[in-house]
């Protein structure tokens, strides 16, 4: 059935919030946009005329093609190569979603999206719809086919869950950007007391290579751990040259809200590394180098104002 013109933009005038949704659910961006797209695919052979409420439509729609997304991503996850982290979005990339309040910011940061894959898909979905796009237990029980009262308890669970797993502490652009350059000064100096100075002491660091990138399977753990491993990521070394392609350059950004370093080789983004900032100091290290997952980036970083870069590594 083809759509009218105007029906077409009703949708497109949706997209947006959808893919944010869609994102927050999956952790993929490329996952999130091909979610959308079926259900744009399911709307086009809709008798759209007999739908009452287009966003509670489509979202009813979305919710569930991710649900059921989520449920085969586990499976594959198990045989997935290494530690698998979601894909980091820089800022001012539109699938970032509502960024209004608190909660709307800390639900897409990747802390939380690393998080919330403790959680049962349901958990998941109950939570996305709750926490970053306010939708009434109502709502979200006719969208999962729950009663409300099992929406409810199914939030509190999942919201207990995360909680359960963060300290982290928002900080603002500004602050984000001087921690991330005191942090590669010490990571750069080749001193590890001053890397250690920065970070709490069950500080981690994870990599997602994906079996593409040579990424450590196991997470390092403690604050010596992870400081001996990043003064030895920024060492330079031919092999790491000719590994990323050639001396990547090296930002202070931000992804997913978090502070985060950005590396890129003739404008591709080869890692982007996520900070999790809490009062005591750096608690965590996300390092995203799968090129998979980088494919989006690269594009944003391909129209953003990104400046001059800190310095040349490797």
């Amino acid at each position: 059935m083809s759509l009218a013109a105007d029906d077409i933009d009703r949708f497109e005038a949706s997209r947006p919030r959808l893919e944010a949704i869609a994102y927050r659910l999956l952790g993929s961006a490329g996952e999130a946009e091909d979610a959308v797209q079926e259900t744009f695919l399911r709307w086009q052979a809709a008798d759209v005329d007999r739908v009452e409420v287009l966003e509670a439509w489509l979202t009813k729609v979305l919710t569930n093609l991710c649900l059921n997304q989520l449920t085969s991503a586990r499976a594959r996850r198990e045989t997935y190569v290494g530690q698998w982290l979601p894909e980091p979005l820089l800022a001012g990339d539109p699938m970032l979603g509502p960024a209004e309040t608190a909660e709307q910011r800390e639900s897409v940061s990747y802390a939380v999206l690393t998080l919330m894959e403790r959680l049962s898909p349901s958990e998941r979905a109950v939570y996305v719809l709750r926490e970053a796009f306010t939708y009434p237990h109502r709502e979200i029980a006719e969208i999962l086919g729950i009663t409300e009262a099992s929406s409810q308890q199914i939030f509190h669970r999942a919201r207990k869950h995360v909680a359960d797993g963060k300290a982290r502490t928002e900080v603002d652009e500004a602050t984000g950007r001087r921690i991330v350059e005191e942090f590669l000064a010490a990571a750069t100096s080749g001193r590890t007391e001053s890397l250690v100075r920065l970070l709490t002491e069950d500080a981690i660091s994870i990599g997602d290579g994906g079996g593409r990138v040579p990424a450590r399977a196991k997470a390092f753990e403690g604050a010596a751990a992870v400081a001996r491993f990043l003064r030895g990521l920024f060492k330079p070394g031919k092999a790491k040259r000719a590994m990323a392609g050639g001396a990547p350059e090296v930002y202070a950004w931000t992804a997913n809200g978090d502070p985060a370093v950005v590396a890129v080789v003739d404008g591709r983004v080869v890692g982007v590394m996520c900070l999790e900032i809490t009062a005591e100091g750096i608690c965590a290290f996300r390092n995203q180098v799968n090129p998979g997952k980088l494919e989006r980036a690269t594009a944003h970083w391909a129209v953003a104002d990104h400046g001059e870069p800190l310095f040349t590594a490797f």
